[in-house]
């Protein structure tokens, strides 16, 4: 029997996706007319979830904190070049993808510090005990997901933190569809073999 991997994701339903993916649009389509006040909430809304995106891909938080402000300024300058062939939020984490590797062409791995990202919630309603079990399990997940290499580590991160499909992410990271449920594939057996190894046998299903 196979381990799936996958932390839990409470995935949004298409109808919850369909407003909100509407409202991105609609905001840049304000953002196009030179309307501050929808950048501002544009940012609000996907600024968190790309820092978190970039972090993982640079292990550094003011590289990070860099470009996230550097592709919303993109977003300003250039909104007009939005096709509406995908999310919004599919645009900016390829936007945020290429700015990230293009730094680190650039720099060498000595000067990128480890990353430290949380990868669960807390649940105000756990008591201590189950508290500090969430987190063990988190610090364990961490480790494990950075054994894996940075190509499959991006794919796992993109399906199941920022819930995008394999066209979604084939789309971001510029490779077929195809390689993307490879990557995928191995990325998610590779996971089970190190959370067994590292006393996790189960957790919650997933379907990307």
């Amino acid at each position: 029997m196979q381990t799936n991997c996958a932390p839990k994701i409470h995935s949004a339903t298409h109808g919850e996706r369909g407003r909100r993916d509407g409202l991105d649009v609609s905001l840049l389509e304000s953002v196009i007319n030179g309307d501050e006040a929808a950048l501002r909430v544009l940012f609000t809304r996907h600024n968190v979830r790309i820092y978190r995106f970039v972090l993982r891909l640079t292990g550094n938080r003011s590289i990070a904190e860099e470009i996230v402000s550097d592709v919303f300024l993109e977003v300003w300058r250039h909104a007009a070049r939005f096709e509406m062939k995908s999310q919004v939020s599919t645009w900016l984490l390829a936007i945020a993808r290429n700015k990230a590797l293009a730094i680190l062409r650039h720099r060498s791995e000595s000067q990128l510090g480890n990353a430290d990202f949380p990868l669960t919630i807390e649940d105000p309603a756990d008591n201590p005990e189950q508290l500090l079990d969430r987190q063990d399990r988190s610090t364990t997940f961490q480790f494990c997901l950075k054994q894996l290499s940075p190509a499959h580590r991006e794919v796992i991160d993109l399906v199941y933190y920022h819930e995008k499909s394999v066209g979604e992410v084939a789309e971001i990271v510029g490779i077929p569809a195809s390689t993307v449920k490879t990557r995928m594939h191995y990325a998610r057996s590779r996971m089970a073999i190190l959370l067994k190894q590292a006393g996790i046998d189960r957790a919650s299903p997933v379907s990307p």
